[in-house]
C-alpha cells in the first residue's frame, strides 16, 4: 500500500463506539508483527494473517430477514466495495483485494469475476466510486494508485488512467455526467472533471480547487440545473457547503483564455456546528442533503432559504455494538453515502448500525432495515454473539431494490422494499411548540398489519436539552386486530436554544424500524 492507511483510518473507517474514543479503526492494511503466522491459500486471504483473516474475510455464512437477502462473494476475502446496476439491473462491484470488477446476474442467483491483468501483483485499494455509463463501460476510482480505471463490459477489458495528483491524491466517488466524468479528490483537495473519450496521450483535467484551505473535498451532486454541490470539511471541525455553477462557468469561458474557475460562479455556504463530517451528499426536489458519519444524523439544506434542518436515526440497536465491557455510553449510527432514488426519497447506510435507511422527505417518515450479517471483530461483543458490524460501505439503488456490499464479511446483499412493514406509524400531530422549562404530551398509533411480538420504542432527539419519555413498558407484542397508542412527553429544559428540531418517534423490532419525525419548536 501507498500513503494511505491513516487517511482512512481518520476520516473513513474511524469506528467510535463511544463518546469518550473508545473504539477501532478500519484501516486498508492490518498490523502486523515479524512473527505473524500467515498461512498461504493462494487467495486473497494471503493479505492478512490467520489471526485476522476472520475479521477482515468474513465471520459466518450469508444470511436473510424478511427484507434482505445476502449472497456470498465465491472468492474468499475480496473486500467488496464499490457498486453499481447496469441497465438490465445486473449488479456490478469492485474488489478491494483483487481490483476485479464483478457481476451478480440477480435472475440466475450467479456471479461473474473478471481478471485485471492490469493490476499490480498483490496490490489492494479501497474502490469508492464506480458508476456505469450508457455506452456499455464501467468506470471506477483507485486510490491507492491515483488512478481512474475502465471497463468495457463488450469485451471484458480494462484501462487505466492516471488521475492528476499533487502530493496525496485520493480520488474517491465517481460520476458518468453525459460528456464528462466528474470525481472528488478527498486528500488532494478538489472536484475533477474529465473527458472520457480523450486518448491516453492527450488527457486532459478541468480541477476546481477547494475554497477552504487545509481541508478535505467530500462527496458531490449535480443538481437539475447542473450545479455542482459537494463539501470541504476539516475532521471534526466543521467546513463548507459548496455550490460550483458550471453550465455559468463553462459559458464564461468559451471564448476566452481563463482556465480556473471564477469566484463569480462559486457560492460558500457554512456548515452547521453539529454538521461535523459531511461525507455522503445527494440532491432531492431542490434540497440538499447531507449525511454526518460523526453524529446519528443527516441534514438538509435549502438553497432558498439558506436553512440547515437536522434529522436523526434511531438509536444502533444493541446486537451492532455489543457492548460486553459496558464501556459504550453514546453509541451512533455513523450515516455513511446518501443517494435519491427515483421517487425522491434518501438512502443512506448507517455504518456503526448496520443499516439500510430509507427517509423520505414529503412525509418524514423514516425505514431502516437491519442487515443480518454482523462481523463481532468490528464491534464491543462477547464470544459466540450474534453481535457485531458487516461494515456496509457502499449501495446501489435500482427500482425497488437497494444493493449493497459487505466490506469485512465478503457478501453483497439485497434489501427488497417491496416487502410490506410488520408495522405502520401515525403521529397524532407533526408539530408542537415548548417554552425552555415546558412538557407536553404527544401520542402516535402504531398499527400493526400481523402479530409482531418483542416491539420496542424510537425515541431520538438532536439535543440533550430535550427529552423524550414515555410510560410504555418495553418490549411489547403487537395483535394484527388491534392499534396500540403511545403517549411521550417531551421537554425542554431551561437551557434550550429556540429553534425548531426534529425529533423522532417509532417502533422497532430486531429486523426493521418505522417511525416518524415531529418538529418541536423552542419559543424565544
Amino acid at each position: 500500500m501507498k500513503k494511505k492507511g491513516l487517511i482512512l483510518a481518520a476520516f473513513f473507517g474511524t469506528i467510535m463506539l463511544t463518546s469518550l474514543g473508545a473504539g477501532v479503526f478500519l484501516r486498508n492494511t492490518p498490523t502486523q508483527s515479524p512473527d505473524t503466522e500467515i498461512t498461504t491459500t493462494g487467495t486473497p486471504a494471503d493479505h492478512f494473517p490467520d489471526s485476522k483473516r476472520a475479521q477482515f474475510c468474513g465471520s459466518g455464512n450469508a444470511k436473510s430477514t424478511p427484507f434482505v437477502k445476502e449472497y456470498t462473494v465465491p472468492t474468499v476475502c475480496t473486500n467488496p466495495l464499490a457498486i453499481v446496476t447496469d441497465h438490465d439491473g445486473n449488479v456490478w462491484f469492485a474488489q478491494t483485494n483483487t481490483g476485479k470488477l464483478a457481476k451478480f446476474d440477480p435472475n440466475l442467483k450467479s456471479f461473474t469475476e473478471f481478471d485485471n491483468p492490469l493490476w499490480p501483483k498483490n496490490g489492494r485499494s479501497m474502490i469508492w466510486g464506480i458508476d456505469y455509463s450508457p455506452d456499455g463501460s464501467l468506470w471506477f476510482t483507485d486510490e491507492s494508485y491515483d488512478s481512474i480505471w475502465r471497463f468495457s463490459i463488450q469485451n471484458d477489458k480494462y484501462q487505466r488512467i492516471a488521475y492528476p495528483s499533487e502530493g496525496d491524491a485520493l480520488p474517491q466517488k465517481l460520476k458518468v455526467d453525459g460528456s464528462q466524468i466528474v470525481i472528488n479528490d478527498f486528500t488532494g483537495n478538489k472536484i475533477t472533471f474529465m473527458d472520457p473519450n480523450q486518448s491516453d496521450n492527450s488527457l486532459r483535467y478541468l480541477n476546481l480547487p477547494s475554497p477552504v484551505n487545509g481541508s478535505v473535498t467530500g462527496a458531490f451532486t449535480i443538481d437539475t440545473n447542473k450545479n455542482v454541490w459537494y463539501t470541504n470539511w476539516l475532521f471534526q471541525q466543521g467546513g463548507a457547503l459548496v455550490k460550483f455553477d458550471q453550465e455559468g462557468y463553462r459559458n464564461s469561458i468559451a471564448n476566452s483564455n481563463t482556465t480556473l474557475p471564477s469566484l463569480d460562479y462559486i457560492q460558500v455556504f457554512q456548515l452547521p456546528l453539529e454538521l461535523l463530517t459531511p461525507n455522503g451528499i445527494s440532491e432531492s426536489n431542490g434540497m440538499i442533503w447531507m449525511a454526518d458519519t460523526s453524529s446519528s444524523a443527516i441534514f438538509s439544506f435549502d438553497p432558498t432559504t439558506k436553512q440547515f434542518t437536522q434529522y436523526v436515526t434511531s438509536d444502533p440497536k444493541t446486537s451492532t455494538y455489543g457492548n460486553a465491557t459496558g464501556i459504550i455510553k453514546t453509541p451512533i449510527s455513523r450515516p455513511y453515502w446518501i443517494k435519491t432514488n427515483s421517487d425522491g426519497q434518501l438512502v443512506f447506510n448507517e455504518q456503526t448500525s448496520n443499516n439500510i435507511a430509507i427517509m423520505d422527505p414529503k412525509s418524514e417518515s423514516l425505514v431502516e432495515y437491519l442487515i443480518p450479517s454482523k462481523n463481532p471483530s468490528w464491534a464491543d461483543c462477547t464470544p459466540d454473539s450474534d453481535c457485531g458490524l458487516a461494515q456496509i460501505f457502499d449501495f446501489a439503488v435500482h427500482g425497488d431494490k437497494i444493493w449493497f456490499t459487505e466490506w469485512v464479511e465478503n457478501n453483497i446483499g439485497v434489501v427488497d422494499t417491496s416487502v410490506a412493514l410488520p408495522f405502520e406509524i401515525k403521529l397524532d400531530s407533526k408539530d408542537i411548540s415548548l417554552k425552555s422549562g415546558e412538557s407536553k404530551n404527544l401520542s402516535f398509533l402504531i398499527s400493526p398489519r400481523q402479530d409482531v411480538s418483542d416491539v420496542s420504542l424510537i425515541m431520538s432527539n438532536p439535543h440533550s436539552f430535550l427529552n423524550l419519555t414515555s410510560s410504555v413498558s418495553v418490549p411489547f407484542q403487537l395483535s394484527s386486530d388491534t392499534p396500540t397508542s403511545v403517549d411521550v412527553t417531551i421537554s425542554a429544559s431551561g437551557e434550550s436554544t429556540p429553534g425548531k428540531y426534529k425529533v423522532l418517534l417509532g417502533s422497532q423490532i430486531e429486523d426493521v424500524s418505522v417511525s416518524k419525525f415531529v418538529t418541536v419548536t423552542i419559543l424565544p
